[in-house]
């Protein structure tokens, strides 16, 4: 590995650093098992939480592609929906289409507001005891205080006393299903119960690395018991925030606040995946119409991946330009992906610039470095199919 590179695993993580809220942040359940482990805390999104541990970002990020990392992500808020028929009522706040949700099932889906900006990305889960969402740390008071003013005070619970684990990479099922025997036939984007070292849990297929996982949504007090019985397994090691953030990086996800903000549309964003053929028709939700017109006529920029020549790593906020020299896009997350062993990054372009193969450059540290657009995401993912 070159040598910038390697220095980029060394710091800690520059999303970390500019998503801390002024303030002391809050311990999450799994604080002391953290430092128990040797986990080296910053702050993020108002939470205390590792970045990496002893072994460092680089070797996190390959167990995870390798076998299996157990993450804490106790940060994401963790919300009930009350009264009758919730599918309607959250119809009209996000483009998902929940109506089609079955039980037992979860979607990903935006909170849009009326520029067709997404305040934030979130889970909508159908589970067999009613309907649940998991939200992102950052917006979670202003998502809170959106959806009771649209849905009524009474039909959101936010659920303080809970943590979250996240099991991420290919032994992750082997490993789970000595626990929760069945989990392992749990189709990807299902939830049900399970008892795990005892503790009831409500267990998803998900995650946000790209490999096959589950989420693991439980008491905040039996978190820890929960924890370390899984670190027991010998394919099982913790992982921090870096390489949860390489790991979504290469797999071409959105980090909220980064990769998508109140001011990015959904189509801008290459969302619409997200929005079925009915919701499109119908609309019905904030922003409807300008989605509409922008799947008809074009958004003025795209989300993209790039790739800069070289192996020096391209940060975010960085400067994308054509190869005249103008200014044409911006850089919303880079680092370095050790699976694809290559700098990688992705940004926001003119979408005259959004072609697959088009050279551009990228401004680092005042210089211009040669780059190109590429196809997201930048590793194959491995999410489980059945079979």
């Amino acid at each position: 590995m070159a040598d910038e590179a390697r220095r980029w695993f060394e710091c800690a993580s520059p999303e970390a650093a500019v998503t801390a809220p002024a303030g002391t942040p809050l311990p999450t359940p799994l604080y002391d098992l953290h430092r128990q482990l040797g986990g080296k805390m910053v702050a993020f999104s108002g939470y205390a939480l590792p970045i990496q541990y002893g072994t460092g970002i680089l070797a996190e990020h390959r167990h995870t592609r390798m076998a299996a990392s157990l993450f804490d992500v106790s940060h994401l808020g963790q919300v009930l929906v009350h009264g009758d028929d919730p599918a309607s009522a959250l119809e009209g706040l996000v483009p998902g289409d929940l109506l089609a949700l079955p039980q037992g099932r979860m979607r990903y889906t935006l909170l849009t507001n009326a520029d067709a900006g997404i305040r934030d990305d979130l889970m909508v889960i159908h589970g067999h005891d009613g309907w649940s969402l998991v939200i992102n740390a950052g917006p979670k008071a202003a998502d809170l205080a959106y959806l009771r003013e649209h849905l009524g005070e009474d039909r959101i619970e936010f659920l303080e006393d809970r943590a979250m684990l996240a099991l991420q990479g290919p032994a992750a099922a082997g490993v789970l299903s000595r626990f929760a025997g069945g989990c392992a036939q749990m189709p990807y984007l299902s939830a049900a119960n399970f008892k795990i070292a005892g503790v009831d849990a409500f267990v998803t297929r998900s995650g946000y690395t790209g490999e096959d996982g589950f989420e693991i949504l439980l008491p905040a007090g039996e978190a820890a018991l929960v924890a370390a019985a899984l670190l027991d397994a010998p394919d099982v090691a913790p992982a921090g925030l870096g390489a949860r953030d390489s790991l979504r990086l290469e797999a071409g996800l959105c980090l909220y606040g980064h990769d998508l903000d109140a001011t990015t549309t959904v189509v801008e964003a290459g969302l619409t995946w997200t929005i079925s053929k009915r919701r499109r028709a119908e609309g019905g939700y904030p922003g409807a119409e300008i989605v509409r017109c922008e799947l008809a006529e074009g958004a003025r920029r795209r989300r993209v991946g790039l790739v800069p020549d070289g192996r020096a790593p391209v940060r975010e906020g960085a400067e994308v330009l054509g190869e005249d020299g103008r200014q044409i896009g911006c850089v919303t997350s880079g680092g370095f992906g050790p699976t694809v062993e290559g700098p990688v990054a992705m940004g926001y372009v003119e979408t005259a610039f959004a072609a697959i193969d088009t050279k551009v450059q990228i401004l680092l540290r005042g210089r211009p470095l040669a780059a190109k657009i590429v196809k997201l995401p930048f590793v194959t993912t491995h999410y489980y199919k059945g079979t």
